[in-house]
């Protein structure tokens, strides 16, 4: 890492400290300050499947020609992956320049940004000064009141919507819709993946919106599972609602081109990562295994962040595993290894756990099949230590 880029991500990382706060003003402040001009968006909320749907409607408008700006959060080993255009990470020198842009700019404000606000207007500040033509926006939670949501776009989408992040959007499916459906503005279309009842619902709701009910098969997916099928129609249906039609050729060299770390990606042949953090989507992770690997069992390797629903991501996982290594992860937010085995073993008294030290000698110490999940920030800090990556750079958003 440079110095100014080290410095820069310091004093980001330092306004950690001011939480997430959720709501626009700060945001609508930053972005009348920065001046910045008209951009074309495609937004995208949801629970499960954002990240991998981003991928694709980037991947694709790609191919077809098309400069894309992507964001999306969290970062799994360097900050730079959340700002990205065609493909290629935001520079060190475009991150310190961007960032000692804004911190002049905010400095004395109070209520001082989020790190979540300013990540997001370094992006959108980024994306126009490089003239992108169309920029894929992923929220970073909710929607309704995300940093995001300062944006009109040519689509509004929805992934699936299952329950997480309670303590902020809502106790139930119905609730946490809501929140979603608050990136649908008067006149631009909506488009969604498959909901529960109640989450359509409440989509329906606030207007027409065009559900996506069948997957894309018409060609291979570089990105596993057959969930991804249901994401890749989700974004081509984006696509087209957002005025890109684009031929078959330029669809089928886009989506076996997306590349998106850490979805049932194989860092070896016996050794899977996914970032299932939540109930649903640990249940296509098992989906997906189940397909992968008929009767077969995994080792898991498993940590998490507190407040995530642990219990019933476990009740998932286990009846596809042998074993369990329980880790606490490199983060603020982490749950400790040893209230995940109690967890464990209060689904099941007699399944086997393990409390690891360290990733480092869990992996090292993996044979056999092995599925390391739980937690996105788990899977960054493997990938950190696979590609032998020493700047791994911890976030806790």
């Amino acid at each position: 890492m440079t110095a100014n880029y080290e410095s820069a991500l310091a004093w980001l990382y330092g306004t950690q400290l001011f939480g997430i706060k959720l709501g626009l003003d700060s945001m609508r402040l930053l972005v009348a300050a920065l001046n910045l001009p008209p951009q074309r968006f495609i937004h995208v909320a949801g629970t499960n499947g954002k990240g991998s749907t981003c991928a694709m409607i980037a991947s694709v408008a790609r191919a077809g020609g098309v400069k894309t700006g992507l964001f999306t959060s969290p970062h799994l080993v360097s900050y730079r992956e959340r700002i990205q255009i065609n493909g290629e990470r935001i520079s060190e020198q475009a991150v310190a320049d961007g960032l000692e842009k804004i911190r002049g700019i905010v400095e004395a404000w109070d209520p001082h940004p989020t790190f979540f606000e300013i990540t997001t207007a370094l992006a959108l500040d980024y994306f126009a000064q490089q003239g992108t033509e169309l920029i894929v926006l992923e929220t970073g939670m909710g929607g309704r009141l995300d940093a995001t949501n300062v944006v009109t776009p040519l689509v509004s989408v929805i992934t699936p919507i299952a329950l997480d992040h309670q303590q902020w959007l809502g106790q139930t499916i119905a609730e946490i819709a809501g929140e979603k459906a608050g990136i649908i503005k008067p006149g631009v279309p909506v488009v969604s993946a498959r909901q529960l009842p109640e989450a359509e619902a409440v989509l329906r709701s606030r207007g027409p919106v065009e559900m996506v009910e069948h997957p894309y098969t018409s060609s291979p997916l570089a990105l596993g599972g057959e969930h991804q099928q249901h994401n890749a129609s989700l974004a081509l249906t984006a696509l087209r609602a957002a005025g890109f039609d684009f031929p078959q050729e330029v669809v089928r060299l886009g989506l076996a081109q997306t590349t998106w770390p850490a979805r049932f990606q194989y860092l070896r042949p016996d050794f899977i990562i996914d970032g299932a953090h939540n109930p649903a989507g640990a249940e296509a992770l098992v989906t997906a295994w189940k397909r992968a690997f008929p009767n077969q069992k995994a080792r898991l390797i498993f940590g998490a962040v507190a407040a995530k629903d642990i219990c019933k991501v476990l009740e998932q996982l286990l009846p596809i595993a042998t074993s369990i290594h329980c880790l606490t992860l490199k983060s603020p937010r982490a749950m400790p290894a040893a209230e995940i085995a109690a967890l464990v073993q209060a689904v099941d008294p007699d399944f086997p756990v393990q409390l690891t030290g360290s990733l480092k000698e869990a992996m090292e110490a993996a044979s056999g099949l092995t599925l390391l999940t739980g937690s996105l920030y788990l899977c960054g800090e493997a990938l950190a230590l696979h590609q032998g990556d020493t700047a791994f750079e911890v976030s806790a958003q």
